[in-house]
């Protein structure tokens, strides 16, 4: 059951996240940063789907992804079209590795300690998901902000 609603909500955030960029009337300014905004609604997307195919495709499906963290932030004006693309396929990589995830795989330590310590495997789970939704809604203010 956890794993159907981890599933669920990571579809409806990166849909979200796929819904705001292509909501940019003017995609140069997906790529725009501002005197207060350090980090472009491209940047943050990259990195979105960096993170979630490093730390639930790569370490939990084996999906055999190698993350370049640096470039997610360092990468600029990447086609619109590209991006869909990429938060399309992190959303099959996404459900596909967390399908195979029992329950009882929820309650087992996560390989790494990414966050410095210890936790399980759902409790991981549950701070990617708040990631997700903590930059998606930097991205949300970036496009209101700066695409007028």
């Amino acid at each position: 059951m956890m794993t159907e609603s981890l599933q669920s909500l990571f579809t409806r955030d990166l849909n979200k996240l796929k819904t705001e960029i292509e909501s940019y009337r003017n995609e140069e300014i997906i790529w725009k940063t501002d005197k207060n905004i350090s980090n472009s609604a491209g940047n943050l997307c990259l990195h979105l789907v960096g993170n979630l195919n490093n730390y639930i495709g790569a370490t939990l499906g084996n999906s055999g992804y190698v993350r370049n963290r640096e470039l997610e932030f360092s990468l600029k004006d990447v086609p619109r079209t590209e991006l869909i693309q990429q938060i399309e396929s992190t959303i099959e990589i996404v459900n596909s590795s967390l399908e195979r995830l029992s329950p009882e795989d929820l309650q087992k330590e996560y390989p790494s300690e990414p966050l410095g310590y210890e936790m399980t495997t759902g409790y991981f789970m549950i701070h990617l998901f708040g990631h997700l939704s903590y930059h998606l809604g930097q991205i949300n203010y970036h496009r209101r902000l700066l695409d007028l």
